[in-house]
């Protein structure tokens, strides 16, 4: 399965507002989305409020669009993952 990193830009949220948006995710994926799995996000901080970096396994960037639409969610960029590496995969 293809798997996605999701730029999601919430501007000045508070932590209740984006554990509601979490909440909102898995319900609306498991109700309406079943073959999207959400793997984890990073959440960072800026001057002009929350941005979050999700990683998420869909069909296809059409299905992580309209998942993020029915669930309320910002979707601001979808990119497809092309490779995953890490610091093991690479000689010392």
């Amino acid at each position: 399965m293809p798997r996605f990193i999701i730029e999601r830009r919430f501007g000045k949220v508070t932590a209740e507002e984006l554990d509601a948006g979490g909440t909102r995710s898995k319900r609306v994926a498991k109700e309406q989305f079943p073959e999207i799995v959400w793997e984890h996000s990073h959440a960072i901080e800026t001057a002009d409020g929350v941005i979050s970096f999700c990683i998420y396994q869909a069909p296809n960037e059409a299905y992580v669009r309209a998942h993020a639409s029915a669930a309320g969610l910002p979707c601001n960029q979808v990119l497809e993952i092309a490779n995953t590496v890490g610091p093991d995969d690479f000689p010392d």
